[in-house]
């Protein structure tokens, strides 16, 4: 028989796990991964996040809403979560950026878009649709504006960082095109106090052969700290113009990819590196693009011409060119794009992607999970989830890790799924809880 949550069941919940959820820590020594390694910690929240549908099936314009179970009870097929019907609404005027701490006991947000864009709030996670504000609010709209890309850094849930970038084309005395300047802004939060630590602004160049030919920085997002904690690593997507027109130029060379570097905690000095064996974007989408693992930090790329890779940025804060993972030749696919991914502790790693061969589903083509390990650089297609070409990874946000599990979520858009935890020392499947979905709505990940 299934059992579907509701405000009793919460409750009940409540007092099974508090016991548990007390003994959760975060281990900083694993903190890229944002892992929870306590041996003694059997449980902690799930927190299933979904988007409900705007005008169109899948475009996640209509709000956020969050529900939250036992890891037991995500794990159990038995039970049904409905966070459509008796969720909570995360604030938000379009999808909400979300963020949970390393033990899943907090969530936090900053809302996108609208009048309340760029408030950042904090809730205690109690189970169910119980999710209790804490904390002050915080505004970083002067800094970022109201749709910011942020992410939490892996320093022990302590900062958030947001990023943007505007751009302005730059002439000679002669009208003549001569580059465009892009200017980033990074402001980094203490999350704890809901206080601005930092916020500092940047002129970020290109080579003066790049920005001759019209290339330029167009979008920022996804930072991370390096093992030493010194230095913030910024992704980047690069855009070009043509130089004797100025429009957009939509065919051209992809250049390698490129990481942003500031000074931390000042966020001063910026440069600029440059792989020499992965293409393309290293800005990522809605979920984290990097992390750090065993000193290093690695990276996704997307629209990489050789499909996409996971790359490398040494201790030296430069990129290592003779670490050569590329999913293509993993997967043996073609057009290898990662839409998301998360490592466990132990280097394994769960990544979302579509390919060359993916169908076309009622939101754009769509995608699989694979179980990838980042010293082998080794994946598999993880056959045990379904797939169904109106299952939607596009905007997926987020995964829990919990020790070697790792959590997701599978359900087509407006059709109900499950959640899946992936063992990733074995590779094993377990199929957990339904997710009861609604119509032209998707889920966007655990927290």
């Amino acid at each position: 028989m299934k059992r579907t949550f509701l405000n009793f069941k919460t409750l009940c919940a409540i007092f099974l796990t508090v016991g548990a959820m007390t003994s959760c820590s975060s281990d900083d020594s694993n903190a890229g991964s944002g892992t929870d390694t306590d041996p003694e910690a059997v449980s902690r929240w799930i927190t299933v996040a979904g988007a409900r549908m705007g005008e169109e099936p899948g475009d996640g314009n209509g709000g956020t809403l969050i529900y939250a179970v036992s890891s037991e009870d995500a794990k159990d097929p038995r039970v049904s979560i409905e966070p459509f019907e008796n969720g909570f609404i995360a604030p938000s005027n379009r999808t909400a950026r979300l963020q949970s701490s390393e033990d899943g006991s907090t969530l936090f947000n900053i809302s996108y878009a609208g009048d309340t864009g760029g408030n950042y709030t904090k809730y205690t996670v109690e189970g169910g649709q119980t999710f209790t504000q804490t904390g002050s609010e915080i505004s970083i709209a002067p800094y970022v504006g109201t749709a910011p890309r942020w992410i939490k850094l892996f320093d022990g849930d302590q900062t958030g960082a947001a990023v943007y970038v505007s751009t302005e084309n730059e002439f000679d005395e002669n009208e003549n095109y001569t580059r465009t300047n892009a200017t980033i802004g990074v402001v980094t939060l203490d999350l704890e106090n809901s206080l601005i630590n930092e916020f500092q602004e940047h002129s970020v160049a290109l080579s003066p052969e790049e920005e001759a030919l019209g290339y330029y920085i167009s979008r920022i997002d996804m930072p991370v700290l390096n093992d030493t904690g010194d230095k913030l690593y910024i992704g980047a997507r690069l855009s070009k113009l043509d130089p004797a027109t100025t429009e957009s130029d939509s065919d051209f060379e992809i250049l390698g990819s490129k990481t942003i570097i500031l000074d931390y905690p000042s966020l001063l000095n910026s440069t600029v590196i440059t792989s020499t064996v992965g293409y393309g974007n290293t800005n990522g989408y809605r979920s984290i693009n990097a992390f750090l693992y065993n000193g290093s930090v690695y990276q996704a790329n997307q629209s990489d011409p050789e499909g996409s890779h996971i790359l490398k940025i040494n201790a030296n804060n430069e990129y290592d060119d003779s670490y050569d993972f590329n999913l293509d030749t993993a997967l043996g696919i073609e057009d290898a794009y990662i839409l998301a991914w998360r490592p466990a502790a132990n280097g394994k790693a769960v990544i979302a992607y579509r390919h060359g061969g993916s169908e076309e589903g009622v939101a754009g083509a769509q995608g699989f999970f694979a179980l990838a390990d980042l010293m082998t650089k080794t994946a598999t297609k993880i056959d045990a989830i379904p797939y169904d070409p109106d299952f939607y990874l596009f905007q997926y946000q987020g995964f829990v890790v919990d020790g070697t599990d790792i959590y997701v979520t599978q359900a087509p858009v407006g059709e109900n799924g499950n959640i899946y935890v992936i063992h990733t020392e074995t590779g094993e499947v377990t199929k957990g809880a339904e997710l009861v979905n609604v119509e032209g709505s998707h889920f966007i990940g655990t927290f």
